[in-house]
């Protein structure tokens, strides 16, 4: 019995012994006069006992069955093994059928030994900042290296863009590794889906910002630009406002989804038997929507910050960016190949020695740029040379010289003919 029944019968026994009346006894427990009476009456009948509660040591009828629970306890085990508890709830309704709601799921686990209670640590103080007011002011970029496909496929890298005032995960696309190329498919297909954000917010990878970035003194007074990178320099043609961030947490709304996704995402492509690559990016669409679903929000005004893209092709935009001396074939020379304009009408002739602006796009193709317009450029057909002009020709060596039987290498040396010759040679240049 509980302390207040135990207190409840010795009340009760006072007031059946005389020492207290039932006004007082409606005091000391807090009951009106009528129910003290009953509580009385159920004390005489059933003694001490009636006064506990009548379901103490009954199972309720709405717990868990124990085959339940072990189904629950084998399914966490063998299928959906790393899952946190709301995610393993979610799984239990989609996949098994089995409704249960957060708390009971980890009761079940802590109960199990599956998992331990999570004691929370002092985290530090970092003053959150409010989210954009309207979708499109503001996009987070960022790129996550993880074990996304675990023991059964190689090591990626998820590029991932999401925008501040919605949280909506806007592209993601799996590399090999952290590259300009997964960084401009990301930013190509958010482009196409939501149109030019306002602003971009990055870490300071040199993908995004040259080492040579800040101009030098000099610089700044010749009025020269600042170095910017292939993806510097294609948001700067957009027309959006670059932010580099120093800390992690300045940018903790793209760092927040790389933990949700490394907790959630790992279990999804597990549950699809992802093995590759290829693989993973066709599920990425499908995974992406499900998480907008459940975590993206609606932002604070209804319109939208967003700007048409520009007439140039996307592709064009995105891409690497080198200048070159145009030769008097209308040749020029690219990564130790010659190219040259793809031949059709309308193409334009550049004049011997002139410089222009050479593009090459993520898939390789590569461009002439002159006057907003790209003019695809093709490999330049090699020049035939006769065999005879490929032999160089060289010097031969030249014959050996033997001296003559009467020279004076071939006669002994005498130190004193020596003597003779050099005391000569000083009497003739003496003077008079």
């Amino acid at each position: 019995m509980t302390k207040d029944e135990l207190k409840r019968v010795m009340v009760l026994q006072h007031w059946v012994d005389g020492r207290l009346t039932e006004q007082d006894v409606a005091r000391i427990l807090q009951l009106s006069v009528r129910q003290a009476y009953r509580l009385k009456a159920k004390y005489l009948s059933g003694g001490a006992q009636a006064i506990a509660h009548g379901n103490r040591g009954r199972k309720p009828a709405h717990a868990l069955t124990d085959d339940l629970k072990q189904r629950v306890l084998h399914l966490y085990q063998s299928r959906y093994y790393g899952s946190n508890c709301t995610h393993f709830a979610e799984l239990l309704a989609e996949y098994e059928n089995i409704h249960l709601s957060v708390s009971s799921v980890r009761r079940i686990l802590i109960q199990g030994g599956m998992r331990a209670q999570r004691v929370k640590r002092r985290s530090k103080v970092h003053r959150p900042r409010p989210r954009k007011p309207q979708a499109g002011m503001l996009w987070q970029i960022d790129a996550s290296p993880f074990s996304w496909l675990e023991e059964r496929g190689p090591q990626m890298v998820l590029h991932a863009i999401i925008d501040d005032a919605t949280g909506e995960v806007l592209a993601a696309v799996f590399r090999p590794q952290e590259t300009l190329e997964g960084y401009a498919a990301a930013m190509c297909e958010a482009l196409r889906r939501k149109g030019v954000p306002l602003a971009l917010y990055s870490d300071r990878h040199t993908i995004f910002s040259s080492p040579k970035s800040n101009p030098s003194f000099e610089q700044e007074l010749a009025g020269q630009p600042a170095s910017l990178t292939t993806f510097g320099q294609a948001i700067a043609d957009l027309g959006i406002t670059h932010i580099q961030a120093l800390t992690p947490q300045a940018k903790g709304r793209i760092e927040r989804l790389w933990r949700t996704f490394q907790d959630r995402l790992v279990i999804e492509l597990r549950l699809r038997n992802v093995c590759t690559m290829e693989e993973a990016n066709q599920a990425l669409p499908e995974l992406i929507e499900k998480h907008n679903r459940l975590f993206a929000v609606q932002p604070q005004e209804t319109e939208s910050a967003y700007r048409p893209l520009p007439h140039v092709p996307l592709e064009h935009i995105f891409a690497r960016r080198e200048y070159r001396r145009i030769n008097a074939g209308q040749t020029f020379s690219y990564n130790g190949k010659r190219y040259m304009p793809k031949p059709g009408a309308g193409v334009p002739r550049w004049e011997a020695k002139a410089i222009v602006e050479v593009r090459m796009d993520m898939q390789g193709q590569v461009y002439v740029w002159h006057q907003g317009r790209a003019w695809p450029c093709v490999e330049a057909p090699s020049v035939q040379t006769s065999a005879t002009s490929t032999v160089k020709k060289t010097a031969a060596p030249a014959p050996p010289r033997k001296p003559a039987a009467n020279h004076p290498w071939r006669k002994p040396f005498s130190s004193k003919q020596y003597q003779r010759s050099t005391a000569s040679g000083h009497q003739a240049r003496s003077p008079g």
